[in-house]
């Protein structure tokens, strides 16, 4: 919010629309009152609505297919569905609907289909990325996620304005968050807002794959100058934190 402030973006956030009018004009403009009682107007209007799985038009029905709501279909582990012959991947499943998911689930229906070894790792922790400016991406937990099962957990934080290749790009206000798991240390959560963040997240994702810890994290070797060092900086900060937790521990 903060960088797209600079970018003289607004943010309204818990607000909903509550009338959109045509205003006359040329060319016309468009007002937007929303519940809050504020009076957007600009020239153009763009809202979101979601997807719909494209199901409706498949002849599902007749093979004793019913999608369910917004279109979307039930499977099992292989993602087979109520026919084990008939498999559904992708988009229609719903949630996380990524291009990988569903090319790891496509990969791993044909897998199980004609019986291929392969591996059959599940695609829920995959990452997912906001190609904004700046770019957001996250793979894992988030804070929120783990205050809600009250999980004890640590934040480490990587600066874009202290890592030197962060300066270089003169970028000064993107941010590396690592999220781990008390007392083991695991990573968990991996969260990148600032340039790259799409490419950086995914070395967060191999280290959350692997159950690496604060410590193997911070003891491994970056090249300098990268924006990859902030990996280590985070880690080095969770582990400060946790130090200082356990100092104040009764």
């Amino acid at each position: 919010m903060r960088e797209m402030g600079k970018l003289g973006v607004a943010v309204h956030h818990n607000d909903r629309y509550l009338r959109i009018t045509r205003l006359a004009g040329t060319p016309p403009r468009v007002a937007c009152e929303t519940t809050a009682g504020k009076r957007l107007e600009s020239d153009v209007l763009l809202y979101c609505v979601g997807r719909d799985g494209n199901t409706n038009d498949l002849g599902l029905g007749t093979l004793g297919i019913t999608p369910g709501k917004y279109g979307l279909l039930e499977v099992g582990d292989h993602y087979q569905t109520v026919h084990p012959h008939i498999y559904a991947v992708g988009d229609v499943l719903g949630y996380p609907a990524l291009a990988s998911t569903a090319m790891e689930q496509g990969r791993q229906a044909m897998r199980h289909a004609f019986g291929i070894a392969g591996p059959k790792g599940r695609t829920e922790a995959l990452p997912f990325a906001v190609y904004s400016i700046p770019e957001v991406a996250y793979v894992g937990a988030t804070e929120e996620a783990l205050v809600d099962k009250k999980t004890d957990y640590v934040a480490g934080r990587g600066d874009y304005a202290k890592n030197p290749r962060g300066q270089i790009l003169g970028d000064s206000d993107g941010l590396l968050k690592l999220l781990f798991d008390r007392p083991s240390l695991k990573l968990v959560g991996a969260h990148v807002v600032g340039t790259a963040a799409s490419e950086l997240v995914h070395i967060g994702e191999t280290f959350l794959h692997q159950g690496a810890s604060a410590t193997e994290i911070a003891e491994t070797i970056y090249n300098y100058p990268t924006l990859s060092d902030m990996y280590r900086h985070a880690a080095v900060k969770a582990l400060g934190e946790d130090r200082r937790r356990k100092e104040r521990a009764p």
